[in-house]
């Protein structure tokens, strides 16, 4: 395997960037930021442990749950997971946090990065409630770079089209992943427990 080892090498493989490419980093929201947020049911959230270990989470709601308190400051509700905390035990001992919103029908993206803490502020908090119920915590992010990124990759997946929508059936269940990976049991009971979770334990 040839792996490539410095920038020189990959610049002498893709080139220097546009001009207009270098310069589109910002350290401030502005109005088209904003609308896009506003606009942003889903995005990808990155960060890394002190060993460098990284790790992308999703996080969804209604349009707009990423809330911009001023220019330079987001905040994003937590809502009930896994438990597992992998993106908020990294933050605890690396602050530096990335995000990449996304706008169903939109090919470009909005490419966040910064430095995270988490909070548990009740006037953050109440302004995410949903159906009564408000977060027990969530993230703030100090805006560092802020940038569109172009649609090509949303175009060449044809991300938002019917081409590549499978039919259900084409994949195993969550619930016969689990089993086959680690619980074993009843796969029926598993289901059951998903459908409970999503049912009852969305917010």
């Amino acid at each position: 395997m040839d792996v490539v080892a410095d920038m020189s090498a990959i610049r002498a493989l893709i080139g220097e960037p546009s001009k207009a490419s270098a310069a589109n980093n910002r350290n401030r929201l502005d109005k088209y930021d904003r609308l896009f947020l506003a606009k942003s049911p889903f995005l990808c959230l990155g960060t890394a442990g002190p060993d460098g270990e990284a790790e992308v989470s999703s996080r969804g709601d209604p349009p707009g749950f990423v809330r911009v308190l001023d220019d330079r400051t987001l905040f994003i509700p937590e809502r009930p997971g896994n438990r597992r905390a992998d993106t908020l035990g990294n933050l605890l001992r690396n602050p530096g946090i990335a995000l990449m919103a996304f706008v169903p029908g939109m090919d470009e993206t909005l490419r966040i990065r910064g430095r995270g803490r988490i909070v548990t502020d009740p006037d953050l908090l109440v302004g995410s409630a949903i159906n009564g119920k408000r977060p027990k915590l969530g993230i703030v992010i100090e805006v560092a770079r802020v940038t569109f990124h172009c649609g090509k990759a949303i175009k060449r997946s044809s991300l938002w089209s019917d081409a590549h929508k499978i039919d259900r059936s084409e994949f195993p269940s969550l619930a016969q992943i689990l089993y086959d990976q680690r619980w074993g049991g009843d796969v029926d009971a598993i289901q059951r427990e998903i459908d409970e979770s999503y049912r009852t334990r969305m917010y």
